[in-house]
């Protein structure tokens, strides 16, 4: 192959891959830049947006409906999570909040084996999203799914920006990033502020997870346990708390993965993991405030 094409093909597969990374982790470092805590029940927001996503599709709606009921299944899922479990919490020493955000994780996830079983399922698509386009006699080769996962991140990325900056609720929402009491003593309604964020945060992991599960064709109850943990390392390198940082950690980590496994020696690529949980350790040490040391900041 020849070596300008090869490294053309893992830059797509790592933009694809870093896409899926960017979205779950802006929703970890939206709700902890507001409430400064990290909220290990995202991942399951991803379970629930793709098997609405697949309870739709049985139910004889078309793939895209159905993906955006899913969607709006996870935003829901993620609204009356933070109403029932960490309103009641909120403001209670930091452990409290951890331990409550696993107590909600190991909740949703067995109900999710209650009511689908633990085995995976298919996750059934369009014929035309399985298409894979080649150019160059086959050397370059990427499908619709890969397509459709960059064009929706860059879309909901530019909705997220335009919230953020253009709207009374985002800008409230940067408000109470900086300072959620001072947001409250001058009259910002913080509760709907906290809603909309977890709203917002939880329709991104919907998204992530009807493309997770597009792109891997299965759908599980504990399908967002990994998609989480790579996030969070997504986030710290970023930077916590910054929607900016998130997106450039995404797109670094999905980098790194791919080129672990493309460019060095095949006897190395079963440690990818590890050495990606080596790098965070990396950053929590030498660097914890992230690449753009802007860990307190909801900010674009």
């Amino acid at each position: 192959m020849n070596p300008g094409l090869y490294i053309a093909q893992q830059v797509i597969n790592a933009i694809s891959l870093g896409s899926l990374y960017a979205l779950v982790a802006i929703g970890l470092s939206m709700v902890f830049g507001i409430l400064r805590m990290t909220n290990f029940a995202h991942g399951d927001m991803m379970m629930v947006g793709a098997f609405g996503t697949l309870l739709l599709g049985f139910a004889g709606l078309p793939f895209w409906l159905a993906a955006l009921g899913g969607i709006a299944i996870g935003a829901l899922a993620g609204v009356i999570v933070e109403r029932v479990a960490y309103r009641p919490v909120r403001g209670a020493p930091d452990v409290s909040l951890l331990l409550t955000s696993l107590a909600v994780t190991y909740i949703l996830e067995n109900l999710g084996i209650l009511i689908f079983s633990s085995s995976p399922r298919n996750f059934p698509l369009p014929d035309w999203m399985n298409v894979a386009l080649q150019f160059y006699d086959g050397q370059l080769t990427f499908t619709q799914i890969n397509v459709v996962t960059v064009v929706a991140t860059a879309v909901s990325l530019g909705f997220l920006g335009w919230f953020v900056t253009r709207t009374n609720a985002g800008i409230g929402m940067r408000a109470a990033a900086e300072d959620l009491q001072a947001a409250q003593l001058v009259g910002l309604d913080v509760d709907r502020l906290i809603v909309v964020a977890f709203a917002i945060a939880s329709a991104f992991a919907g998204l992530a997870g009807v493309l997770w599960a597009a792109q891997s064709g299965i759908v599980e109850p504990h399908m967002g346990f990994t998609p989480l943990l790579k996030a969070f390392v997504a986030a710290i390198i970023g930077g916590f708390g910054s929607i900016a940082g998130a997106l450039i950690g995404g797109f670094v980590l999905g980098a790194l993965e791919i080129f672990i496994v493309a460019f060095l020696p095949s006897a190395v690529s079963p440690y990818r993991d590890a050495i990606v949980f080596a790098l965070l350790i990396a950053f929590l040490l030498f660097r914890p405030n992230g690449l753009l040391n802007r860990s307190q900041e909801i900010k674009l």
